[in-house]
């Protein structure tokens, strides 16, 4: 009868994992429609370029959708079994809550070991090569990476603003550059118009620039210089298109678990990079254990929920889930600022939900109803 009743549990838990995680990922999704919409109509972006970028991005959406996801169908499932009466057969028979802990936890586990994969070899696989699609969409047109009323840094040590945009005829106006190339000195240019030419085969962008002010400070004799013109050309050499020196430099968050272990390792890198490091590192390992977590933790609130005269449904569920996520934050603010090790910082939301769940799960095996804040309790109608 158990092997039976383990199989029947885990196969009523696929179903609402697997449609909670199809519609929060496309939530996720949803929220990059604008941006897509604007590459596709304004940037003349192929719709195989845009694919791969929401392709790209998916690995971080699963990063959060996926212990929301475990959390919802496990919920859902023993909601169902309490409604339908099938937990007091159960009882009845014998059965303790326990008994119903291996199925649950062996899910739990496998979507963790999914979720494992996910954060230390897709999120950063995504992440980079977004970065790389990117630069590649950048140079074939600089106005993906030049945003209005924004301070960008399309080039090396080199910034620059711009008021508007005109998207037809590619057109800067009141533009603002701070050119830090020369070492020596610092060029201030400032021009109310201007324009952006690529030419792709050289590796060379030209930037004309007219009517403007080009303030030029000499650092080494601390001198400055003032200059109007007309007309002026700015060059910036971004490389042929395989040269891949700005790509392979990669962010912490484009690292896997051994590029991490060397930086924080490292002891040429600074305290504050060895550090962050660190708190990355703890973070890809302890997410996916919110999947064992919130699991477990859901157990406990769809066994009570229809068992007793109050039900805590999604609302309580919703509030643990954004209360894990907020003890995350508040980790990474703590431990990024020193003042917490980057262990403790990120393992600490999980130790919070566990120890909950270990709490409730005895609650409820004892036939001990714990009593919900009014916020989240929905009562029953009386008939």
């Amino acid at each position: 009868m158990i092997p039976v009743l383990y199989r029947y549990i885990f196969r009523e838990l696929v179903s609402p994992f697997g449609v909670s995680l199809l519609f929060l990922t496309f939530v996720f999704v949803m929220t990059r429609i604008p941006d897509i919409t604007n590459m596709v109509v304004n940037y003349n972006m192929g719709i195989s370029a845009v694919f791969s970028l929401v392709l790209y991005s998916l690995p971080r959406f699963m990063e959060f959708t996926l212990p929301m996801s475990v959390m919802i169908a496990v919920l859902l499932t023993f909601m169902r079994m309490s409604g339908a009466n099938e937990i007091i057969a159960l009882k009845g028979g014998g059965m303790s809550i326990y008994r119903l802990l291996p199925p649950v936890a062996f899910f739990c586990t496998l979507m963790t070991l999914i979720t494992l994969w996910v954060t230390v070899w897709a999120v950063p696989w995504g992440k980079h090569a977004f970065t790389v699609l990117g630069q590649e969409m950048a140079r074939a047109n600089i106005n993906v990476a030049l945003k209005e009323r924004q301070f960008n840094t399309p080039f090396d040590n080199v910034m620059i603003y711009v008021s508007a945009i005109d998207i037809k005829t590619a057109r800067l106006k009141d533009v603002f550059i701070e050119d830090g190339r020369d070492p020596d000195s610092v060029n201030i240019t400032v021009a109310a118009q201007g324009a952006l030419v690529s030419r792709p085969n050289e590796g060379i962008y030209t930037l004309t620039l007219e009517n403007g002010i080009i303030n030029q400070v000499s650092l080494d004799r601390s001198a400055a210089h003032q200059i109007q013109f007309d007309r002026y050309d700015i060059n910036f050499d971004v490389g042929l298109p395989d040269h891949k020196q700005r790509i392979d430099k990669k962010d912490l968050d484009e690292m896997g678990i051994r590029e991490l272990l060397t930086v924080a390792r490292d002891g040429k890198q600074g305290a504050e990079k060895r550090h962050e490091a660190r708190m990355e590192l703890h973070e890809k390992l302890a997410i996916p254990f919110a999947c064992l977590a919130l699991g477990l933790l859901a157990l406990p609130l769809g066994l009570q929920s229809l068992s007793a005269r109050h039900a805590p449904g999604f609302g309580l569920a919703l509030f643990f889930f954004m209360g894990y996520y907020m003890l995350l934050a508040l980790g990474w603010s703590a431990g990024g600022s020193g003042g917490y090790p980057p262990g403790v910082a990120m393992w600490l939301p999980n130790c919070v939900m566990g120890g909950t769940a270990i709490y409730l799960i005895k609650q409820v095996a004892g036939e001990r109803f714990f009593h919900m804040p009014h916020l989240f309790i929905l009562r029953k109608r009386e008939r």
